[in-house]
């Protein structure tokens, strides 16, 4: 599945809503870590806003242990939890919103708030550069040296990248590969299973 991240490092949004100032903080983050330092710099930057809201999916999407968000002190449920959904509906990843509100007088009730927010990060994504990314999976490849020509044909395709190659008994290629490349990779080897050893992260003989 292709993915989608940040093309640049950051990116700042601003919205009024009734009198309210959403400033949306947008970072490309590959991991947790810099998903907390990026919303600890900002909650430093911006020590006297009402709430500092945030959420990110800091890594692919299918580490869901890299999903997260908060509601810094607005109602249970009417910011974070909003802004994660937009996220989850970008095909984006590897990146953190955090949404700087200063309160403009007028109350926004639950309702308001949950709008305002998403707004806040949809627009901000509206102006966001963005990459393309075919996630990539690794595999290992064990053959005997007389189907060498044939194997590295085979592997001489799209999507396909060959990270080692360590000679002994039998050749052991190391690679990596998207999973439409494994899956024509796999059933190609079908007919040499006998002769080979492969392992991916789903399949295995």
């Amino acid at each position: 599945m292709t993915e989608f991240y940040p093309k640049q490092p950051y990116l700042s949004h601003e919205i009024e809503i009734k009198h309210s100032r959403f400033i949306t903080h947008v970072a490309h983050t590959p991991d947790l870590e810099s998903a907390r330092n990026f919303i600890a710099e900002i909650q430093q930057q911006h020590p006297k806003a009402n709430h500092n809201c945030w959420a990110y999916i800091a890594g692919t999407r299918s580490y869901l242990q890299c999903w997260n968000s908060s509601d810094d002190g607005e109602p249970k449920g009417t910011a974070g939890k909003p802004m994660l959904n937009v996220l989850e509906h970008s095909d984006l990843c590897e990146i953190t919103v955090v949404v700087t509100r200063y309160f403009g007088g007028i109350k926004l009730g639950a309702g308001g708030l949950v709008r305002a927010y998403s707004q806040a990060v949809q627009e901000a994504l509206k102006v966001l550069p963005i990459e393309e990314r075919i996630p990539l999976f690794p595999f290992d490849l064990y053959l005997p040296h007389h189907l060498v020509g044939d194997i590295e044909l085979l592997l001489n395709q799209d999507q396909i990248n060959i990270l080692d190659r360590q000679w002994s008994e039998e050749l052991h290629i190391q690679g990596e590969a998207s999973a439409v490349a494994l899956d024509q990779l796999k059933q190609q080897l079908t007919s040499l299973k006998h002769l080979t050893r492969y392992k991916d992260p789903k399949t295995r003989w």
